[in-house]
């Protein structure tokens, strides 16, 4: 699974990878994705992730633009300049090697409630490419967030 390394690593967990190079609609993504980049160069970081969120489809509340009210936060700041700045094209433009993932064991998850984003498409366009479909874990994108002990239950069964 690791091209340089392929005996480290003996079972991948993929929990919604954000391949968006396996999607029909890859330069229309590459472009969005430019696009929040520009945004938090020209808005800040805020705008940028309002704009990244809406993109890989979670709702957003009506009272969220821009910038909160409050002191800036100067990890935050750095943590999202480091996203925008050197993660977020790398990770999104990021091409699987099939081959070496299908020689490998590899779980890849699902949320159950990731319906309606991005990462749902990007999941099953990896599950069609690889063969089996993917392990449904609780929530969605976050699930490990919103309900640790049950998607830790979920990550247990997958891997017995």
């Amino acid at each position: 699974m690791s091209s340089r390394h392929p005996g480290r690593v003996r079972t991948l967990v993929a929990h919604e990878p954000p391949l968006l190079e396996l999607l029909p609609d890859a330069d229309a993504l590459r472009a969005a994705t430019e696009e929040i980049i520009a945004t938090f160069h020209r808005e800040g970081h805020h705008a940028a992730f309002a704009q990244f969120m809406i993109t890989a489809g979670f709702d957003l509340p009506p009272d969220v633009e821009g910038c909160p009210p409050g002191e800036p936060d100067p990890n935050e700041e750095a943590n999202a300049r480091h996203f925008f700045a050197h993660e977020l094209r790398p990770t999104t433009r990021y091409l699987p090697d099939v081959e070496a993932l299908r020689n490998g064991r590899v779980v890849l998850g699902l949320g159950v409630d990731s319906g309606r984003l991005l990462t749902q498409r990007t999941t099953t366009a990896l599950a069609e490419l690889l063969g089996p479909p993917p392990v449904m874990f609780p929530g969605d994108h976050g699930g490990f967030l919103s309900a640790p002990g049950e998607f830790a239950d979920a990550l247990r069964l997958a891997l017995a």
